[in-house]
C-alpha cells in the first residue's frame, strides 16, 4: 500500500496558519503520517477521514473547543496534553491560540492488528494525558527530524506501540456481535474490482468504502469478516501477486515492475516478497 499523505488526514494541515517544520512525507510510511508544526488560532469544520488523528501539544496551555450547539466541549489544554479523533467521524474544533503541535494519522489496519485483528473503536478525547502515547509521538517526531533509510524497522516498531497502546489505553470497546455479518458478495466484488482498476494507485480506506456503500469502520469490520484479512493485507497480497506474474513473465527493470504494482519502490517489493514468500524479486525472476 502506498505511504500515507495529506490526502488521508482531515484537512488540518491544508490550513493558512498552519506552519509544518517536518512531516512523514515521501519516507514511505504506509500506516501513519506524522507532522510537527506550528498552528494559528483557527476555528473549522472537517469531513470524516479514513484515519484516527492524535495531536500531541507540545507547548500550552492553550484553549480548545470542540464540537456544535449543546455538544461543544471546551478545555484549556497543558503542554503534553493529548486530541484524539477517531476515523469516519465529522470534527468541529475551534483552537484558541497559537500552538506546537504533531499530529499523527494512523490507519484503522494499524489498530486492528494490534488488538489481535479485532477492530478497535476509539473514544473522542480532549486534553487527555498519556505519557507512553506522549513519548512514542516525540520518538517518531524525531525519527523524522533526523531521517535515515536504517531507522525504518524503528519506526514500524514505534508505529505498532503507538497502535497498540491507543488500543488498549483509549478503545471504548471492541465491536460486539454484530460484526459477525460480512459484505455481500455484490459489494465484496465491488471492492475487489476497484482494487485491481487502482492496483499501482495510492487506494485510502474511504474509497473502498464508498465502493461497498459504507462507512469506513463498517467496511474495514465486514471485509475482514468476508475475508480473514483486513484490507491493507488483501490489497498488498494483490500487489505482490501481479508483480510475482510481470517479474516471471516480462523483461521490465524490477523497479519499474515495483511502482506499477502499488509498492513505494524496489526496496519495499523485495521486503514484502521476502517477508511472506521467503525470497527477493531477483530471484524469482531468475527462477522463471
Amino acid at each position: 500500500m502506498a505511504e500515507l499523505g495529506l490526502a488521508d488526514t482531515v484537512g488540518i494541515l491544508r490550513q493558512p496558519g498552519v506552519r509544518t517544520r517536518q512531516s512523514s512525507a515521501g519516507l514511505g510510511w504506509e500506516r501513519l503520517y506524522l507532522s510537527t508544526q506550528e498552528e494559528q488560532p483557527y476555528r473549522g469544520a472537517f469531513d470524516p477521514a479514513p484515519t484516527h488523528l492524535v495531536i500531541l501539544h507540545l507547548n500550552g496551555p492553550v484553549t480548545v473547543r470542540r464540537g456544535r450547539g449543546a455538544g461543544t466541549r471546551s478545555r484549556t489544554i497543558p503542554a503534553g496534553g493529548l486530541f484524539l479523533q477517531p476515523a469516519g467521524r465529522a470534527l468541529a474544533v475551534e483552537l484558541g491560540g497559537r500552538l506546537d503541535t504533531v499530529h499523527a494519522y494512523l490507519t484503522d489496519d494499524a489498530l486492528c492488528e494490534a488488538n489481535d485483528g479485532r477492530p478497535v473503536e476509539l473514544s473522542e478525547e480532549l486534553g487527555t494525558t498519556d505519557s507512553l502515547a506522549e513519548q512514542l509521538l516525540l520518538a517518531l517526531a524525531g525519527a523524522v527530524r533526523s531521517w535515515e533509510p536504517s531507522a525504518r524497522t524503528y519506526t514500524d516498531h514505534l508505529t505498532a506501540m503507538l497502535a497498540a497502546q491507543l488500543a488498549r489505553r483509549h478503545g471504548v470497546c471492541t465491536r460486539p456481535a454484530d460484526s459477525r455479518s460480512g459484505l455481500s458478495a455484490r459489494r465484496l466484488a465491488a471492492v475487489h474490482e476497484l482494487m485491481e482498476e487502482r492496483l499501482a494507485e495510492p487506494l485510502p480506506i474511504a474509497d473502498l468504502a464508498a465502493a461497498a456503500s459504507l462507512s469506513c469502520s463498517q467496511f474495514t469490520r465486514q471485509f475482514r469478516v468476508s475475508t480473514g484479512q483486513s484490507p491493507h493485507q488483501f490489497l498488498l497480497a494483490l500487489r505482490l501477486e501481479r508483480a510475482c506474474r510481470l517479474l516471471r513473465t516480462g523483461g521490465d527493470p524490477i523497479a519499474e515492475v515495483a511502482v506499477a504494482c502499488g509498492f513505494s519502490h524496489q526496496e519495499h517489493l523485495t521486503r514484502v516478497m521476502r517477508a511472506r514468500l521467503g525470497t527477493t524479486p531477483a530471484a524469482l525472476r531468475r527462477s522463471g
